[in-house]
Order: structure tokens, then sequence, then C-alpha cells
């Protein structure tokens, strides 16, 4: 009988096969890359999904790894504009060091969640900003 866990799952378990899910992992990577560039967004609320729902990775894992993957595209659109723009180091210090504060209270408050818990919590997170854009939107 198969699973979530092990239908079409690329990430858990002991036995994973990288080859198997190297090409999944590569045309999810360009997709959400395509979407990010496209429409701005990105991060964890089109990586986070990707890597569960099409990778097959528990929510845990996916939040660690998502994270991982916005440093690296990070490093690298930072370093690709970093050259033409002046920073206002007051606005990002200024926002930057309350928002690590803030992710470092939530990662330890999560470890205490289930994942079912933060699935639920995320997935009401995605709808109110896409309720909140759609609102905007249309009233615009």
């Amino acid at each position: 009988m198969k699973t979530r866990e092990t239908e079409g799952s690329c990430s858990t378990g002991p036995h994973r096969a990288f080859r198997s899910c190297a090409p999944k992992a590569v045309a999810v990577g360009l997709l959400v890359g395509f979407l990010t560039g496209l429409l701005g967004v990105g991060g964890g609320f089109l990586i986070t999904p990707a890597l569960t729902i099409f990778l097959g990775l528990r929510m845990k894992q996916a939040v660690g790894t998502s994270l991982a993957i916005i440093v690296v595209n990070s490093a690298a659109g930072f370093s690709a504009h970093a050259a033409g723009y002046t920073i206002d180091w007051a606005t990002t210090l200024a926002f930057a060091i309350p928002a690590i504060v803030g992710s470092v209270v939530a990662a330890r408050f999560a470890r205490h969640l289930q994942d079912k818990h933060i699935r639920i919590s995320f997935a009401v997170l995605i709808f109110a900003v896409a309720a909140w854009v759609t609102a905007g939107t249309v009233t615009a």
C-alpha cells in the first residue's frame, strides 16, 4: 500500500534515490524561479509548498530546505544588483533586526508543533495573503 511518504516521494527515508528525484527537483525549481521572476514573489510562499507537494518533504524539512534555498537565491540576486543600487541601511537594519528576532522566536516555538499544525497554519496564511492581494487588486 502506497502512502504519501512513499508515493512519488524523493526526500524521505534512508533509501531515497536522488537520481530519480533530481529531474523533478530541477523542473519544480525552474517553475518556482519563473514565477518568482514573473510575479516578484517566491521564497517560502512558493518554495515550501513545492517541496512538500511535489518532492514529498515533511513540513519541517521543507521549511529548513526552503530557507537554505532562499539564502542562496538572495545572495545571487543581491550580488547581481548590488553594484547599481544604494542601500538605505537605516531602513534595512530597522526591518532586518526585528525580523531576525521574530524568526528565532518562531523557530523555537515551531519545534513544539506537529507537522499537521504547521501545514494548516501555513495554508491559512497563504489564503489570507491571497485574499488580501485579490481585494487590493479588485478595489484598485
